[in-house]
């Protein structure tokens, strides 16, 4: 058997070139595989150890992995509905970045904000519609990321993980309808996979991920939709006023949980001790909106000592 294994053998998975293949090889003498991969890899591990290169079928842990590598354009927007079943034991399953349909192409340039009068044009509102469904689409995925990169968490936070990331889609789906009736459906736009390029990696804690996507950007989702609400409303949108509306509210939720778990990892929610574990180049002023939506904050949990901090921060720059 050994024999059979000596040399090179390359393993192409069926992701589309977002992902490229894997290179396995075993040399003589050596006790183990290693690994090199070109571009980016699919990596599987349970303890340190490789482990089963996929999670096994029917199981949350397999459609997580499915959804995120997925480069079918409508298995990202609507997959099925997830399994019942999670994998026993638990496996680490890290993947290093999301399967892209060929519809979904890279922004290269950066994109200046929209002003708010500007939103009176349908491609200007639709183009603002077109990022946040993509900022969903993203949040989707690390929740199912988190899901395989951390079994060793308490079984309730992987299973909120699971809830937020079915909120996320039904959040998608509304900001899909939409974008169709202004003529611009998903896809027609390039994206920016800004949140994968700042929370996820190999070496992210179950503590990080909450400060960085749920305490951080989560959070000033609560602050910027808020004023996107109105901006759509004064664009004459009402229908997009009423979705962006909800999704806010229904975000309260969201950071809420993003709070609860940083105290059960890491005990008091302190400005500083959430501050140092953001990825640089991200500041705490680029996870707030002006004005801070300090009512929805309050009510997701925010303490009061913090949200006087973050409003403070970089001020004496500005």
């Amino acid at each position: 058997m050994k024999g059979l294994l000596e040399g090179l053998a390359v393993r192409t998975f069926g992701l589309g070139s977002a992902f490229g293949s894997m290179l396995f090889f075993f040399s003589a003498g050596a006790s183990a595989f290693f690994v090199m991969t070109l571009l980016n890899p699919l990596r599987s591990m349970v303890n340190g150890e490789m482990s089963e290169l996929l999670p096994p079928e029917g199981t949350v842990e397999r459609w997580a992995w499915d959804f995120v590598s997925t480069t079918v354009l409508e298995s990202k927007l609507a997959p099925p509905f997830p399994p019942s079943k999670w994998a026993a034991p638990a496996g680490r399953w890290l993947l290093t970045q999301p399967g892209r349909p060929v519809e979904l192409v890279q922004r290269t340039e950066r994109k200046k904000a929209a002003k708010p009068g500007a939103l009176k044009d349908t491609a200007k509102r639709a183009e603002v519609l077109h990022t946040f469904l993509h900022h969903e689409l993203q949040a989707a995925e690390l929740m199912a990321w988190a899901i395989l990169a951390f079994p060793e968490t308490p079984e309730p936070f992987r299973r909120g993980l699971l809830g937020i990331l079915r909120d996320e889609l039904r959040h998608m789906g509304l900001y899909r309808a939409h974008l169709e009736t202004l003529g611009h459906p998903f896809g027609s736009m390039p994206i920016k996979d800004w949140f994968w390029e700042r929370v996820p990696g190999a070496s992210v804690t179950p503590l990080q991920f909450v400060a960085r996507l749920g305490v951080g950007f989560e959070g000033g989702n609560l602050d910027h939709g808020a004023r996107f609400t109105g901006f759509f409303a004064a664009a004459g949108d009402a229908r997009a006023a009423e979705i962006q509306g909800q999704i806010t509210e229904e975000e309260v939720a969201h950071a809420a949980f993003a709070l609860h778990w940083f105290r059960n990892f890491a005990g008091e929610i302190e400005f500083e001790k959430w501050r140092v574990m953001l990825p640089e180049p991200i500041s705490p002023s680029m996870t707030r909106g002006k004005p801070i939506n300090l009512e929805a904050r309050r009510r997701a949990g925010f303490p009061e000592a913090f949200l006087a901090a973050l409003a403070a921060w970089g001020t004496q720059d500005e």
